[in-house]
């Protein structure tokens, strides 16, 4: 079934890229490139029959884009919390009380005052 989603799926991606750049832009950077009033697809353009097509494509790049991530979904594992395993808690309590014991000194040696090396 994973198959199936998927080759639809690219397949619909491959139309959806070919018919997006099919459509005429609004006199833009077409016009540049040799875009003129010559049209293939008539006066008017291609615009009702290519935009129904890009529709639909796009409906069923997202139906089948939310299908396939809900068939390879990852499942949960544990339905437990870290929060309710006694021993993990206990432990954070014990670092806790470790850290607050001991004052962490950041200097290697705090009683001597350093020297000045331009004398």
């Amino acid at each position: 079934m994973d198959g199936l989603v998927l080759t639809i799926h690219i397949i619909a991606c491959l139309i959806l890229i070919v018919v997006v750049l099919l459509q005429s832009g609004k006199e833009g950077m077409g016009v540049i490139f040799g875009g003129g009033g010559g049209s293939v697809f008539g006066s008017s353009g291609a615009g009702g029959l290519l935009v129904k097509v890009t529709t639909v494509v796009a409906i069923i790049f997202l139906a089948t884009s939310l299908t396939y991530n809900k068939l390879t979904g990852t499942k949960a594992v544990s339905s437990g919390s870290i929060m309710s395993d006694v021993k993990a808690v206990e432990e954070i309590e014990a670092d806790k009380k470790e850290d607050t014991a001991k004052p962490k000194v950041l200097f290697e040696d705090a009683g001597q005052p350093a020297s000045n090396s331009s004398n």
